[in-house]
């Protein structure tokens, strides 16, 4: 018998919750605790996370690591403002950060979220050329690209992703062209630069994989031709690697796969390890030195409440511990053959249509757009916390996660797709 907690018993008449129609959508479940790649449920049931809590608990959940670095900074500085003041947690991440991107991104600016990082990495990019006295104004985005759900990066979304559809027609007008993965679209991309190249302040794109979008992947050689048309036409290039940084795809970031690096780096997600809010815009040194000026307004004008937080700086210097002690990016890459070889077998299944991994992500796209309710409902009986979009079931796992664990994500996805 179900036990729901005092504070389900009224169910939920004060809370919004994200991406549902509330009148419709199924009882949330209530989670009491969590602990390396499982989720407790307030009945006592416990399911294996499958999504790593929208791909941010890397390391699994409640590592003792993160908990203590927290837990040292609140006695001593949870947060103070980042106008005017700094703090050694913050001031070591950034450090960190640089140190791990290489050489040419040398310039970190902290935020709250992964959407509000893409909306600095814009506006660093518009005003690099109000800077310079030569203003571009739009965003050269890609079809089945994804990048928040705040005003400015919707409009740097493919308008038929669908969950931006009631603000058609109120966004900033931006341009969403197809990747260029062969002679035709890269063909078509040219010539589009060709005649618009001088208003285009940068090109924005998730490197090897489009998440939200639909768990797309492209081949390296994508990111090489983004940037020889980025150099040829004198535009930015900025990576949203918000998704994909952190180990996800198997290297640290995304863009180590390519040859090549962006003009600017958004990051959040796994940064703290699953822990706390904190995102990062990071640009080279060319980004940088268009704002440095005599002129007060040349100065990039934006400033979270809550930037550089000491406590999410804390979090995410030690997730960079463990990165560096406990072969976090190694243990990615050993689950891309674990996961392709669980997921192969549902390509032979009805309704499937492909079955795609990269790094520890699994994708098995449906032909068509299930029941997602009735889907989800089928994983959790499964004892798995498994989460489809659109036509994708997809894991994105801790990478700590344990074989069995493993095996029963796999499993569920095939025994639940398999059954009527």
């Amino acid at each position: 018998m179900t036990t729901e907690p005092p504070w389900m018993a009224h169910g939920y008449p004060n809370i919004w919750l994200p991406y549902a129609q509330m009148k419709t959508c199924a009882r949330p479940l209530a989670v009491v605790r969590t602990a390396g790649s499982r989720i407790e449920l307030a009945d006592g049931t416990s399911l294996v996370d499958g999504v790593a809590s929208w791909w941010t608990a890397c390391h699994g959940y409640n590592h003792p690591h993160i908990a203590q670095a927290i837990h040292e900074q609140l006695e001593s500085a949870p947060h103070v403002m980042f106008g005017g003041l700094v703090h050694e947690p913050a001031l070591k991440l950034a450090e960190r950060l640089c140190a791990l991107l290489g050489p040419g991104l040398d310039r970190v600016f902290f935020t709250e979220s992964g959407s509000v990082s893409v909306e600095v990495a814009i506006k660093m990019a518009m005003q690099f050329w109000v800077n310079q006295g030569r203003p571009r104004t739009r965003i050269l985005a890609f079809k089945g690209g994804y990048h928040g759900d705040t005003f400015g990066t919707m409009a740097v979304c493919d308008p038929k992703v669908g969950m931006h559809a009631a603000f058609q027609g109120m966004l900033t007008d931006h341009d969403i062209l197809a990747l260029p993965q062969d002679s035709t679209s890269d063909a078509a991309l040219d010539a589009f630069l060709q005649r618009h190249g001088e208003n285009t302040a940068a090109i924005l794109v998730e490197p090897l994989i489009q998440g939200a979008g639909g768990m797309l992947m492209h081949d390296p050689e994508v990111l090489r031709r983004l940037r020889k048309l980025a150099d040829r036409y004198g535009i930015l290039l900025i990576f949203d690697e918000i998704f994909t940084g952190f180990g996800r795809t198997g290297t640290l970031f995304a863009f180590e796969q390519t040859g090549v690096r962006p003009d600017i780096i958004t990051l959040s997600k796994a940064l703290t390890g699953g822990t706390l809010p904190l995102a990062a815009t990071v640009a080279s040194q060319r980004v940088f030195d268009a704002f440095w000026s005599e002129d007060p307004s040349h100065a990039l004008m934006h400033g979270p409440t809550f930037m550089g937080n000491a406590l999410a700086c804390a979090a995410a210097n030690a997730s960079l511990d463990l990165f560096e002690q406990e072969s976090r990016v190694e243990q990615a890459q050993s689950l891309e053959a674990a996961l392709r070889e669980g997921l192969e077998p549902c390509r032979a299944l009805p309704g499937v249509r492909d079955v795609r991994v990269l790094g520890a992500i699994g994708v098995v796209e449906l032909e068509h757009a299930p029941d997602r309710e009735a889907l989800r409902q089928r994983f959790v009986d499964a004892g798995v916390w498994i989460r489809p979009f659109g036509r994708v079931v997809y894991l994105t796992p801790c990478f700590t996660i344990d074989a069995s664990d493993l095996s029963t994500l796999t499993s569920a996805v095939f025994n639940v797709l398999a059954s009527p």
